[in-house]
């Protein structure tokens, strides 16, 4: 897995802080999946595995929207448009409306 000092700068969307909190965020989502192998392997219980299952789809999702998040700002910011922020706000609220039915 790269180091953020060594996430690619050009056309680069992230700062370094936000690659950063991306990869450890990543990091404790793989954590996590690992923990639920492990508890297939024990034979757990099926609500306790959706359980951890239904956490790491979540964490997933936050990860995403961080990413599209910066990814539309830039867009925006660099487009100029006089209602980007509009613009901005409309589209964060439809990926996270769409990311909750997931």
């Amino acid at each position: 897995m790269p180091t953020p000092s060594k996430v690619r700068r050009t056309g680069a969307y992230l700062d370094d802080d936000q690659a950063r909190s991306l990869i450890r965020a990543l990091s404790r989502i793989e954590g996590h999946v690992g923990s639920v192998k492990c508890m297939i392997g024990e034979q757990r219980c099926a609500d306790e595995l959706l359980t951890q299952i239904a956490a790491i789809k979540a964490a997933l999702n936050r990860v995403t929207v961080l990413i599209v998040e910066e990814e539309l700002r830039l867009c925006l910011t660099q487009c100029g448009a006089a209602d980007a922020d509009q613009r901005f706000d409309a589209a964060m609220k439809a990926l996270a409306s769409m990311l909750k039915r997931s």
